[in-house]
């Protein structure tokens, strides 16, 4: 079994202060696959001493020497890909055509990204009599999730570098597999010293550490709104910019102009999405809405593509070229969580149309959901209000374009939204009344190059793209010069 038993501090693996060691979980075993030594607050603070020590020097680099040091970054992940899909299959259960297709290269797209963003953006601008320059803002906190470890750090790490910050990173105790390939990366790569730093740890341990420290200048979070919530209350006595991308209960609208196999198509392809990483996304499509008149053929839609998805085991070669093939979530937590949804859903009156309690019939090991569909929901319902992160859809019937846009926007969050139409003056309308940082237009996908973030509960700040970098950077404006 492997042992984790080092953190990454000032350009070197060193054994952590404190002694507590919890077991790394397969979610498709249900066994250990590994051990993990947690870090402390002493931690904390030697990774922010060195962090800062960093800054000094690092704030003060070239874009052409930040662009040779992502590119380095760029080639050593690259060189990294196979390790990187292998272990995440491991440590969350993603199946290896998803682990190989999608979550491994995530990383390697927003470090690409940034590097393009890096190489024509306006650090300095002269405004009449006052020089404008963006200067990287210190010393960031990260603290990452497990649904996607290595996007979730990706689209951090990527414009820190790129602006010339230092980084302390806390990542999910669940998935610390991926992140120590990562670092490994990092420090062949010729990452200087100090510059990034990694300590494990859980949320109430390390996480609160790096929210509270006074020596770092911003935090990150991506996770739960719950947890948001601690992570900014943390913050708020030293005053520290905090960015968070939190939960998400998105709205998918499928408009009455399409046609009878047009909307069957829209159906089912929500459904897939609900499948993708089986559920286990903050921006996944969970209340589709239908028109009223047309719940039957929906939910008939949603039935097939629900059943149609392949339950496999994560190292399985199947892939998802003819129907979508699903491994497990993430832990018995997660796997407790959606079955006492998926219950409350039952008792609440829903319809259930496919899946249910319980794990697939053909399979009694591992934390296994089965593709669930819910009709007949209303926005009342505990389905429809709680972010249930798993491979859950529930669909709700609304009258009329208005209140289609009335029930999308009747949640705490805006993360995300869905509209399935063919045309595009209703696109144009309803996406313009739609109260969420994100609209995806006729099953398109995400674009790196485009910021991702929500409004509300949602969290706030922006990540991916150029809008990536600015949450990274301080604006200082000099008055009485022209250095143009």
């Amino acid at each position: 079994m492997q042992k984790l038993d080092r953190i990454y501090i000032d350009g070197q693996w060193v054994a952590p202060s404190g002694d507590q060691v919890i077991d790394v979980i397969n979610p498709a075993t249900e066994e250990a696959c590994a051990q993990l030594t947690l870090g402390s607050t002493a931690d904390v603070d030697a990774a922010v001493k060195a962090a800062r020590k960093a800054f000094a020097s690092f704030s003060k680099t070239s874009r052409e020497e930040r662009l040779t040091l992502l590119g380095k970054v760029i080639a050593g992940y690259k060189a990294r890909l196979g390790d990187f899909a292998a272990v995440i299959t491991t440590e969350i259960g993603a199946p290896k055509w998803l682990a190989e297709g999608r979550h491994s290269g995530s990383a390697l797209g927003h470090l690409m990204t940034a590097a393009k963003t890096l190489e024509s953006y306006e650090f300095e601008e002269q405004r009449g009599g006052t020089h404008i320059s963006k200067e990287p803002i210190g010393v960031c906190g990260f603290i990452t999730p497990w649904n996607w470890p290595m996007n979730q750090i990706g689209c951090k790490l990527a414009p820190a570098l790129a602006t010339g910050c230092t980084v302390v990173w806390k990542p999910s105790e669940v998935s610390p597999l991926s992140a120590y390939i990562l670092m490994e990366v990092l420090h062949e790569a010729g990452v200087p010293a100090g510059v990034v730093n990694m300590v494990h740890g859980d949320g109430p341990t390390v996480g609160a550490a790096i929210s509270a420290h006074e020596g770092i200048d911003m935090v990150s979070f991506t996770g739960s709104t719950r947890a948001g919530v601690m992570v900014a209350q943390a913050a708020a006595p030293t005053v520290k910019r905090v960015t968070q991308e939190l939960g998400g209960k998105s709205a998918n609208i499928i408009m009455d102009d399409l046609d009878d196999e047009g909307f069957a198509k829209a159906v089912s392809g929500g459904m897939k999405s609900m499948a993708m990483n089986s559920g286990q996304n903050c921006n996944a499509p969970s209340r589709m809405l239908v028109p009223a008149h047309r719940m039957e053929a929906a939910i008939e839609a949603a039935a097939n593509a629900a059943n149609g998805v392949q339950i496999v085991d994560p190292t399985s070669e199947a892939t998802s070229s003819n129907s979508m093939a699903m491994g497990t979530v993430v832990s018995k937590v997660q796997y407790d969580r959606i079955q006492s949804l998926i219950e409350k859903g039952i008792n609440e009156g829903a319809t259930l149309a496919a899946g249910g309690l319980g794990r697939p019939e053909h399979l009694n090991l591992g934390y296994y959901v089965r593709p669930t569909v819910f009709g007949n929901v209303n926005n009342d319902m505990t389905i429809a209000r709680e972010e249930i992160f798993g491979p859950v859809l529930c669909i709700l019937p609304y009258e009329d374009e208005d209140d289609a846009v009335s029930i999308a926007n009747d949640t705490v969050y805006g993360l995300s939204g869905y509209i399935s139409s063919g045309d595009p003056d209703s696109v144009q309308r309803v996406a313009g009344k739609i109260r969420t940082g994100m609209i995806h237009v006729n099953g398109v996908l995400g674009d790196l190059n485009a910021p991702f973030g929500g409004y509300k509960r949602s969290g706030n700040g922006r990540e991916w793209g150029p809008e990536g970098f600015e949450d990274y950077l301080e604006i200082k404006a000099v008055m009485g010069v022209d250095w143009s």
